[in-house]
C-alpha cells in the first residue's frame, strides 16, 4: 500500500507541476499513468532485447552446442524479450489503478493476454528447436515427430484459446470447457482431417510404417516419390519429376501405399524383366551347334555334364542318336537359358547371396519368354537402371549364336525378313 501511494504520488506531483490540479482519480492522472507505464514497459522491452541480441547472441555463436543456435533461429530469444513488458504491465497496473477498478481490470486483463500468448510463442520456438535438433538426428528417419509437434502446438492453442475466453469472461476455464460440449459435434467437422491425420499419425509412427525419406506410392493421388515431410494432417511427398504431391495423412492408412524402404534397407534392388523369344526359332541343337557353344566359357562345363546325362539316359533306354522322336536331346532355348543363368552368377553386379534365376513362362502370342530374376547390388536408380539395361543388351545381342530371335511382329520387320 505504501509504494502504490509514493508511485502514484510522484506521478500526481509531476502533473500539477505543470500547473494541472487533478486529483488521483482523475482521468488525466489515470492516462498519464497508463502513458507512462507504457513508455516504461517499451524501454524495458528494448533493454532486454538489446541485452539478448547482442551478449547473448556472442555467448551462443561461441559454443560448440547446435541446441542453442537453432533457439536463435526460431526467434526464441526475441519472443522471450516479449515478457518482460507484459510482466511490468500486469504487475504495476495495481501500483498505479488501485484507485480505478474497472481500469485497473481492464488493464490486467490486456496484460494477462499479451503474456499468454507471448508463452504460447515462446513455448512454440521451444518445440520448433526441438523438431529441429531431433530431425538432425539418425534416428528422425526412422521415427519422425513432425505430427506429434504439430499435435503439441494445436493442444496449446487451444488451451491458450480457453484461457483467454476464461480471463475475458471472467469465468473458470471448467466451465468454458464444459461449454465446449455442445458444440462437439461441429469440433469434430472442422478438425475432422487433424484427429483422423492425429490417429493415423500414431499408427504410422508405432508401426513404422512410413518415415522421413521413404521412397513411397500411392496411385490414387498420383504421388510416386520421397517423403519430405509427414505431418498431422498432411504428408509431402517430392515426385520424381520434382512437383511435390500434398496428401491426406490418414490416406498412408485406409488407401494402397507402396513403400520401396524395404528395397533401400536390403542387399540389393529386383531385376524381373523377359525376352520373349520367337517360337519359331527354338530347335534341337546340331553337332555344328555344339561345337560353337563349346567355345563360351560360362556353359562349357554345363554342356559336358549335360551331353553325359543325355547320353546316359538314352543309352539305359536303348534309343539310338538317330532316333530323333524318342531321345532326349539338348535345344538352343535350354542351352541359351543355362547360358543366361551362367552369366549373371559371374556378373560381379549382381547380388549372389539373394533369389537368382531364370526361368521359362508359358508360351503367349508374343513367343515363349524368358524371365530374369535377380538383384542389382547397386540400389542406387541410375545405375540401377544401367545394369539392368547392359545385362539386356548383351543378352539380345548374343542370341543369333544359339540360333535364336526375340520376338517382333511379322508386320513391324523389315521387308527383307518377312519374305
Amino acid at each position: 500500500m505504501q509504494k502504490r501511494t509514493e508511485l502514484s504520488q510522484l506521478i500526481l506531483d509531476s502533473i500539477k507541476y505543470w500547473g494541472l490540479d487533478i486529483d488521483i482519480t482523475s482521468p488525466i492522472f489515470a492516462a498519464s499513468s497508463f502513458l507512462i507505464l507504457l513508455g516504461f514497459c517499451w524501454l524495458s522491452f528494448k533493454i532486454t532485447r538489446r541485452l539478448f541480441s547482442g551478449r547473448l547472441t556472442r555467448l551462443i555463436l561461441a559454443t560448440r552446442a547446435t541446441w542453442d543456435d537453432e533457439l536463435q533461429k526460431h526467434n526464441f530469444f526475441k519472443r522471450l524479450a516479449h515478457l518482460v513488458p507484459g510482466v511490468i504491465l500486469y504487475t504495476s497496473a495495481s501500483l498505479l489503478f488501485a484507485h480505478t477498478p474497472a481500469l485497473l481490470a481492464f488493464i490486467q486483463k490486456l496484460a494477462f493476454v499479451y503474456i499468454l500468448l507471448t508463452s504460447v510463442f515462446i513455448v512454440s520456438a521451444v518445440l520448433n528447436t526441438i523438431e529441429d535438433v531431433y530431425n538432425s538426428s539418425l534416428l528422425a528417419r526412422r521415427v519422425p515427430i513432425t505430427g506429434f509437434i504439430q499435435v503439441g502446438k494445436l493442444s496449446l492453442a487451444i488451451i491458450a484459446i480457453i484461457l483467454i475466453v476464461s480471463n475475458l469472461l471472467g469465468k473458470s476455464p471448467v466451465l468454458i470447457m464444459s461449454g465446449l460440449g455442445a458444440a462437439a459435434a461441429i469440433l469434430l467437422l472442422v478438425f475432422k482431417d487433424t484427429i483422423l491425420g492425429f490417429v493415423a499419425g500414431v499408427q504410422i509412427a508405432a508401426n513404422r510404417m512410413v518415415n522421413n525419406g521413404d521412397w513411397i506410392e500411392l496411385p490414387k493421388y498420383g504421388a510416386d516419390g520421397t517423403v519430405l515431410e509427414l505431418g498431422l494432417t498432411t504428408v509431402k511427398v517430392q515426385n520424381w519429376d520434382n512437383t511435390i504431391s500434398t496428401v491426406p495423412t490418414y490416406a498412408l492408412i485406409g488407401d494402397s501405399v507402396k513403400n520401396w524402404r524395404g528395397m533401400q534397407e536390403s542387399g540389393g534392388r529386383r531385376i524381373k524383366r523377359s525376352i520373349n523369344i520367337d517360337i519359331q526359332s527354338i530347335r534341337f541343337a546340331d553337332q555344328e551347334m555344339l561345337d560353337k557353344w563349346e567355345k563360351i566359357r560360362f556353359i562349357r562345363s554345363y554342356l559336358t555334364e549335360k551331353k553325359q546325362e543325355l547320353a546316359k539316359y538314352n543309352q539305359e533306354n536303348h534309343i539310338t542318336d538317330q532316333d530323333l522322336l524318342n531321345a532326349r536331346r539338348l535345344t538352343n532355348i535350354g542351352t541359351f537359358r543355362a547360358y543366361m543363368l551362367r552369366y549373371l552368377q559371374n556378373h560381379a553386379k549382381i547380388n549372389q547371396d539373394m533369389t537368382l534365376m531364370v526361368r521359362q513362362l508359358a508360351p503367349t502370342e508374343f513367343g515363349v519368354p524368358l524371365e530374369i530374376y535377380c538383384f542389382s547390388a547397386d540400389k542406387a536408380w541410375v545405375n540401377y537402371e544401367g545394369i539392368q539395361s547392359d545385362i539386356f543388351d548383351h543378352f539380345l545381342a548374343i542370341l543369333p549364336a544359339f540360333g535364336l530371335r526375340a520376338y517382333q511382329r511379322v508386320s513391324d520387320r523389315p521387308s527383307s525378313e518377312s519374305h
